[in-house]
């Protein structure tokens, strides 16, 4: 059964380190500040100026004026620090975020990342991504391995224009978590129910499958 956005989520989470500094994209990626394992110090940075962002707000905390990049409310933690966008992107372009979490369009088997623009469509511009692409050397892609037609979305090459080029090297889908080596995908785990033979099927891009591939773990609701 395919991962919900919440067991994304929860699974990305699992990537982050004590003392990170840690940006989260527009999307699925802002669910993991709700899943940050307990004790464990990460300071989330939004680029419109704020490090040290909470998890969403409920009814009582919420503060209209407290917003992450995608205009979302958010909750500012304690020690958190608020600034100018330039500021901001000074962190990003200066290589001093630890991870970036990013949706996606598209990735392919180079570690391209198509994720700002469909040609045709009305978009609202790159926003921060380019930058963050730019400036981090560990990156996550949270995305559903196919489109709602069924075409796969981890490709042999981009077809989309590129937001990045040879910047990503872990992709977590619905389907699976997946590391990008030497020009294919390598399948390192799949989630609860879902066989091999559909994540293979659903992948149009070199996929290496170990002997061996586990099953996420989630903790019972």
């Amino acid at each position: 059964m395919a991962l919900t956005r919440e067991q994304m989520a929860q699974r990305v989470a699992r990537e982050m380190q004590d003392g990170f500094y840690v940006n989260l994209g527009i999307g699925i990626p802002t669910l993991v500040a709700n899943y940050i394992p307990e004790g464990m110090e990460v300071m989330l940075q939004s680029e419109n100026g704020l490090l040290g962002m909470g998890p969403f707000p409920t009814e009582e905390t919420i503060d209209a004026d407290m917003i992450n990049a995608g205009k979302q409310t958010v909750t500012a933690r304690v020690g958190a620090s608020i600034f100018s966008s330039a500021e901001s992107f000074a962190m990003i372009r200066g290589g001093h975020v630890d991870l970036t979490v990013l949706g996606a369009f598209e990735v392919d088997v180079q570690g391209n990342i198509a994720s700002w623009m469909i040609p045709g469509k009305l978009v609202k511009g790159m926003g921060g991504a380019m930058d963050l692409v730019a400036g981090a050397d560990n990156i996550i892609v949270i995305m559903t391995h196919a489109s709602k037609d069924g075409e796969s979305k981890l490709l042999s090459r981009c077809s989309l224009p590129l937001t990045g080029a040879n910047c990503i090297k872990r992709v977590l889908t619905d389907l699976a978590y997946l590391e990008i080596e030497n020009g294919a995908f390598v399948l390192k785990e799949r989630a609860p129910g879902v066989s091999v033979e559909e994540i293979v099927s659903k992948t149009a891009g070199k996929l290496i499958v170990p002997d061996h591939v586990p099953e996420m773990q989630f903790a019972a609701q």
